[in-house]
């Protein structure tokens, strides 16, 4: 492997390991949302089928 293709390779495994680490961490400090907005009431729209379409 050529030198770039060795920079770009590690490049890579740190973007994606780092990312999965910091959103590890992430979760760890704060693993469920404190607070919802307004408006969490149910207004049945699972009730209705849904639309049916021939295309």
């Amino acid at each position: 492997m050529t030198p770039i293709a060795i920079v770009f390779l590690v490049l890579a495994v740190l973007v994606v390991w780092g990312g999965l680490v910091a959103s590890l961490v992430f979760l760890r400090r704060r693993p469920e949302r404190a607070g919802y907005p307004e408006g969490g009431v149910d207004d049945h729209r699972d009730d209705e089928a849904p639309p049916i379409r021939d295309t």
